[in-house]
C-alpha cells in the first residue's frame, strides 16, 4: 500500500525461476531486463527481481518457508514451463519456527550491530569512506534480520533498496527510518546504496561527516525498528511454539 505522505510507494516483486544456479547471476543476465524495466513508463513503480533455481524454490517449500508458501499461495503466475511444477507447500512445525527465526535474529542482530561499531570507529578515525560502507553493511545486516525473522528468506543481493523495499512491505514501521519527501532526504539513502562498490572502489565518492550523521541517524533507526518488529515477531513464534 502507497503513503504519498512520507514518500512510500509499493512496488512489485517478479519471482523468476531458472534451470541452472548459473543463470541466477543478476549482474550477468538480467541487469538489461531490469533496466528496460526501470525505464518503461507504462509500469510506474519499483520492479524487483528476484531469481532462484527451481531446487532451491521446492527446498524452501518442503521446508514450509514462509516466504516461498506464501508466493505458492499468492502468486500469478505469469509464465509456466510445463514439466517444471512446484513442490508441495509442507507445513513449518511451531518449535521449529521459534527455533529458526530466533537463531536468525541473534546472529544477524548481532553483525548489525558490529557493522555498526566499526562505522563509528572508522568516523572517529576520519576514514569517511569506510565508515559509509560499513554504514551500508548496517542496513543490509539489519534488512537481512527482519527478513529472516519475518519470512525465513532473504535474496542473494547487496542492494539495500531492494532490501528495503521488501522490508517495509513486511512491516511498514520500518519506513520513517529513510525520510524520502525531499530530494536532500533521498540523497542521504543514495550515498549509502552507492556505497557498496563506490566507497570501496571509485576515487569520485565523496562524502561529508555532515552526511554521515544524518546517515547514522538513519540506521540506528532502522536497527531499532527492526529490533522492535523481529522481537515482536520471535514472541509470537515462541507462543505459538508453547501452544
Amino acid at each position: 500500500m502507497d503513503e504519498p505522505e512520507n514518500g512510500y510507494q509499493s512496488d512489485f516483486d517478479l519471482l523468476i525461476i531458472v534451470s541452472h544456479s548459473d543463470l541466477t547471476d543478476i549482474a550477468d543476465y538480467w541487469y538489461v531486463a531490469e533496466d528496460k524495466i526501470l525505464r518503461d513508463e507504462e509500469v510506474r513503480r519499483p520492479v524487483n527481481i528476484i531469481v532462484h533455481t527451481l531446487d532451491e524454490v521446492n527446498q524452501g517449500l518442503r521446508r514450509g518457508e514462509y516466504f516461498w508458501v506464501d508466493i505458492a499461495r499468492d502468486g500469478i503466475v505469469l509464465y509456466d514451463l510445463p514439466g517444471n511444477a512446484l513442490a508441495l507447500p509442507q507445513p513449518l512445525t511451531p518449535i521449529d519456527a521459534w527455533e529458526m527465526a530466533s537463531a536468525y535474529f541473534t546472529d544477524w542482530m548481532g553483525k548489525t550491530d558490529s557493522a555498526l561499531k566499526l562505522a563509528a570507529f572508522a568516523v572517529d578515525e576520519d576514514e569517511y569512506k569506510d565508515a559509509a560502507f560499513l554504514y551500508h553493511q548496517a542496513a543490509e545486516r539489519a534488512y537481512i534480520t527482519l527478513l529472516l525473522t519475518r519470512r525465513l528468506y532473504f535474496p542473494r543481493s547487496h542492494n539495500v533498496k531492494f532490501l528495503r523495499s521488501l522490508s517495509e512491505d513486511i512491516d511498514q514501521r520500518l519506513i520513517p527510518a529513510w525520510p524520502r519527501q525531499t530530494k536532500t532526504e533521498r540523497r542521504y539513502f543514495e550515498l549509502l546504496k552507492r556505497a557498496y562498490v563506490e566507497a570501496r572502489y571509485s576515487t569520485r565518492y565523496e562524502i561529508t561527516i555532515e552526511d554521515l550523521k544524518m546517515i547514522a541517524a538513519s540506521v540506528h533507526a532502522l536497527r531499532d525498528a527492526v529490533n522492535l518488529s523481529a522481537g515482536e515477531r520471535i514472541e509470537q513464534l515462541r507462543v505459538n511454539a508453547e501452544g
